[in-house]
């Protein structure tokens, strides 16, 4: 019987399916899909614009009291393309295509989503809501906070997901020993050493080595910045500087007085309201800017008053403190979308596939003094954080 060597198609698949089954965290979130590239192909920079739900203000009394309808949306930028790059030699191609994913696909694959994931998972340092349990290890009742934060925030109770760094996943399973645990959970906890959803409140459980550590301003959290001015609202918010501490990107920030307030009601829920700190603060800035923005009027309120003058700005957590962070999330607080790349002439063979959201394409040329086929795998891809109400961090250890 004749060899019958490998096709692009094959190849394309296949690779597709592994990359999608390695992406672990991306594989939760909100994937957008962009076909109208098909035709025409991608090109960096090209944006996606994704539609964000209106919110409304409800009147009292019989009066009539009409609104207009204003579009929410965000422009997700196609703005990253990573790929890898093979040689396959003839004798390769001639192998079944389960081999020759174990000993080519496979581990370029594993190299490309790990990268694709890293990049992606950046997204955790514009997370405004955080679970502080910096210096200590992570436990049940830490996780629970974190799935109310979420609940607080309206988040849909399905496709809630925990994605912990791998220490956070060590110290919630050994914390879990002494309580109870269904049969199925006990298993995966003692055979397997990692927890199994739904937990808490979530779903989906994940551990990941690739999410970051943050090391925290140098501002020893004791609110020495002090707001400079009255009916501050917006992005960046005037303070009076000591000199005393510097706050870093991915800083979880309060100021007095500004609470956070019920997504519907626009009730104060008495609690402060937490920021992220979006550009880096020298110890002598006289600006932090921060996210979300301030709103305290409107269908978009999301305070209960601006800051108080001359309040304390209190940073969360210790000076230049180093932790874990994990990360709990409904699907759609993230989107990852990916468009088709043009189809190149001119080559041997080429290919282009999607599947669930994620878009691949594959073009192979041929070196006729090696008799080698040089191929190269590419994703282009954007992300962005789009509803941060829908996510919360938690700082560990």
């Amino acid at each position: 019987m004749a060899n019958t060597n490998l096709t692009i198609d094959q190849i394309t698949n296949e690779a597709l399916m592994i990359l999608h089954q390695e992406l672990n965290f991306v594989g939760t979130v909100n994937r957008q899909y962009d076909d109208s590239y098909a035709k025409s192909g991608a090109k960096i920079g090209d944006s996606l614009r994704i539609r964000l739900p209106n919110q409304y203000t409800v009147r009292s009394g019989a009066a009539l009291n009409t609104q207009d309808t204003t579009e929410q949306s965000t422009t997700l930028q196609v703005s990253t393309q990573k790929g890898v790059d093979v040689n396959f030699t003839s004798e390769e191609l001639t192998m079944d295509i389960d081999s020759f994913s174990d000993r080519i696909l496979k581990p370029a694959m594993s190299v490309l989503a790990a990268n694709i994931e890293a990049d992606v998972m950046n997204v955790v340092l514009d997370v405004p809501n955080q679970v502080n349990n910096v210096g200590s290890a992570f436990t049940f009742a830490k996780a629970l906070n974190g799935n109310k934060t979420l609940t607080d925030n309206l988040a849909p109770y399905t496709d809630r997901c925990l994605n912990m760094a791998t220490q956070d996943n060590v110290d919630l399973v050994d914390a879990l020993k002494g309580l109870f645990n269904a049969q199925d959970g006990l298993s995966s906890n003692y055979k397997k050493g990692r927890l199994a959803g739904p937990f808490a409140g979530f779903d989906g459980i994940y551990e990941n080595t690739l999410w970051p550590t943050l090391t925290t301003g140098s501002d020893d959290g004791t609110g020495d910045h002090k707001v400079n001015g009255a009916d501050q609202t917006g992005a960046s918010i005037t303070h009076s500087s000591n000199g005393s501490g510097t706050f870093v990107v991915g800083d979880i920030i309060t100021f007095a007085g500004c609470n956070s307030v019920h997504p519907e009601t626009k009730a104060d829920t008495g609690n402060l309201k937490q920021f992220v700190v979006t550009a880096a603060m020298s110890a002598s800035a006289t600006t932090v800017a921060i996210s979300p923005s301030i709103v305290i009027t409107g269908a978009l309120q999301n305070c209960s008053a601006a800051p108080t003058a001359t309040g304390a700005i209190t940073k969360v957590g210790g000076a230049s403190a180093v932790h874990n962070i994990s990360l709990g999330y409904h699907k759609d607080a993230v989107a990852f979308a990916t468009a088709d790349l043009v189809m190149p002439s001119g080559v041997d063979m080429s290919a282009r596939n999607n599947l669930d959201g994620i878009s691949m394409r594959i073009v192979r040329d041929y070196d006729i003094n090696n008799d080698k086929f040089p191929c190269r795998i590419d994703v282009l891809y954007g992300y962005k954080l789009i509803r941060p109400e829908l996510a919360v961090r938690y700082a560990n250890n």
